[in-house]
């Protein structure tokens, strides 16, 4: 029913064209969900997939294409099937929509709040934000998942800025003792203060727009 599929980091692993043949989950690796600009060739990243997210579920429920493109970040690992095998396999296990709608759901969420942040919160805030939605407690400090390696430009890419504005505000966040860099890879050190730094700039926020 499933099939194992791999691509090297890099790779193009579905254009919009594609969205509306197969659903993939992710065993392996990471894929980015993109729109490029097709006037000025900017990139904007609306999601990270990591193992255990599956794509494409749009085109999976209205069955039609989505404009986005998904590439391998890392080399990938995927099990994939036939929208048609995808749309058996929910009506024989009702069950699985218990999991399935709450996922959705979260995805939903993800849009609306980006949505919500590009309109409302400047670059810092919008940063600092996604450092902490990519945040996960860990042993002996805050982990970043899926993003603690991205480039100043990539990072740009997820917040609807450009690479030199990040870099700013992240020799800010570094300098503050907040984020910290280990052989290439960010790091949260303080996630207390990047909550509270959050909090004062949302405020700040609201009473500039008030």
């Amino acid at each position: 029913m499933f099939r194992r599929q791999t691509w090297l980091r890099k790779s193009i692993v579905m254009q919009p064209e594609q969205t509306v043949k197969e659903f993939f989950v992710i065993i392996s690796g990471r894929v980015k969900v993109t729109r490029i600009n097709p006037d000025t060739g900017k990139e904007f990243i609306l999601f990270l997939l990591g193992p255990g997210d599956g794509f494409d579920i749009i085109p999976l429920l209205n069955g039609k294409e989505h404009n986005v493109s998904f590439v391998a970040m890392d080399d990938l690992e995927v099990l994939s099937a036939s929208f048609n095998t995808v749309h058996d396999w929910i009506k024989k296990h009702p069950e699985f929509n218990r999991a399935f709608l709450p996922y959705l759901g979260k995805h939903i969420r993800l849009i609306s709040n980006l949505a919500f942040d590009l309109a409302l919160h400047d670059t810092g805030t919008r940063l600092m934000k996604l450092f902490l939605q990519h945040t996960v407690q860990s042993n002996p400090r805050p982990r970043l998942n899926l993003i603690n390696d991205l480039s100043n430009e990539e990072l740009a890419g997820m917040i609807g800025s450009v690479r030199v504005v990040v870099s700013r505000y992240l020799q800010k966040l570094k300098k503050e003792g907040i984020v910290i860099a280990r052989r290439g890879k960010l790091e949260v050190k303080d996630l207390h203060a990047l909550v509270k730094k959050i909090e004062h700039h949302v405020k700040l926020n609201a009473k500039h727009s008030g």
